[in-house]
């Protein structure tokens, strides 16, 4: 697991240390930065794949800013614009943006070195490459807030869905994913729905999704002699082919869709794993929201690891109440508020407790229920 995020001269942060549990929450105002972080983590994992930070491999390689996972653009878009010493990172004359990741009680340190001369680079040199860690080698998701919408078909890539278990950052595998493992089991116990007919990953998809949708199933097949796959829901019957008026996912709306991802990467996930998420709320009524909060403490709960950004108080209030019920352990649950302070960005933590009540409630950390309310009873 990562315990530790420093971060030196990357994009919103001249400097900044962050502790990550095995379930933490990114909020705050836009623009603050949460993303940020996530985009840190995503570009090492992505610099790795890409053999950029490979010891032994590669020995000119470093940050690959544009791939995969993120685009940050160039060099001069990554540095922070204040930036300031990072030697710890690397000596250099020349500023620095540096990454370190604790992962299972080791440091890693990446420093890459910014040149004046070539500020347009999406390549950034690193002098000392990494070893290889859970980052970089293990299970990893990454879904960005857009993720796919409502469509009539949806990729088929053996190799990324299939071969690496991998999603898409905006979800596009899963339907492909879902088709070829919906007889894998869920084994964890956290995870599993007490109203899913199975342990079998499409029927718990199923049970899960009806927490946001009642009623709603899902059937995913192929298109034969194509390179595409087809998503369809049914409403009233189990999963499969038990129901009969199936509907397309662009006459069902945003939100089933939006959510599928999220729900699907959380139910494979397990020890080891890493999950970033980006607004798992997006297009959900405050209910779903609520269930989607469970469901993402269900999957830390397990031994997964997940970073999500959210701007949902519902987000936030279903993982207290999972702590409340013993869930997560309170340590296990660690929330930062990131607000700007003119310069660049803060970030205050507050302590859930045992009881999921927080320790401290920080100006604008979700309170604008409260500001609204007394304004209506003014």
């Amino acid at each position: 697991m990562i315990t530790q995020l420093s971060l030196a001269n990357f994009k919103a942060f001249r400097r900044l240390e962050l502790s990550l549990g095995p379930l933490t929450l990114l909020t705050g105002l836009n623009s603050s930065g949460k993303s940020s972080v996530l985009q840190a983590l995503a570009l090492v994992r992505q610099s790795f794949e890409a053999e950029q930070l490979i010891r032994g491999g590669i020995t000119t390689g470093g940050f690959l800013l544009n791939g995969e996972l993120v685009n940050l653009g160039t060099a001069q878009d990554v540095l922070h614009e204040d930036f300031g010493p990072a030697n710890d990172f690397v000596v250099s004359s020349d500023p620095v943006v540096g990454i370190a990741v604790e992962q299972d009680g080791k440091a890693h340190r990446m420093g890459a070195v910014y040149d004046p001369r070539q500020p347009d680079v999406d390549l950034m040199r690193v002098p000392a490459f990494p070893e290889p860690m859970g980052l970089t080698t293990g299970r990893f998701q990454y879904l960005h807030a857009d993720r796919i919408t409502p469509a009539v078909t949806y990729p088929r890539s053996h190799q990324t869905a299939i071969g690496r278990g991998f999603l898409g950052v905006r979800g596009q595998h899963t339907v492909n994913y879902l088709r070829h493992n919906f007889e894998a089991r869920v084994f964890k116990r956290h995870l599993l729905h007490p109203k899913a007919i199975s342990d079998q990953l499409l029927d718990q998809t199923t049970a899960w999704m009806q927490e946001l949708c009642p009623g709603v199933n899902l059937q995913a097949s192929a298109i034969e002699g194509t390179d595409f796959v087809r998503l369809s829901y049914g409403f009233g019957g189990t999963a499969g082919l038990s129901s009969t008026r199936r509907r397309r996912p662009t006459n069902v709306g945003f939100g089933l869709t939006y959510a599928l991802p999220i729900v699907v990467a959380c139910l494979t996930s397990g020890p080891g794993s890493l999950i970033l998420l980006e607004n798992p709320e997006a297009h959900l009524h405050p209910k779903g929201q609520s269930r989607m909060a469970a469901l993402i403490a269900a999957a830390a709960a397990t031994g997964a690891q997940l970073i999500v950004e959210t701007h949902s108080d519902h987000v936030l209030n279903g993982i207290r109440i999972a702590v409340k019920r013993g869930v997560l352990q309170p340590e296990e649950a660690v929330v930062h508020f990131f607000r700007g302070n003119g310069s660049g960005a803060e970030v205050v933590t507050p302590r859930i407790d045992n009881d999921g009540m927080l320790a401290q409630w920080p100006e604008g950390f979700f309170d604008e229920w409260e500001n609204s309310l007394d304004q209506l009873l003014d």
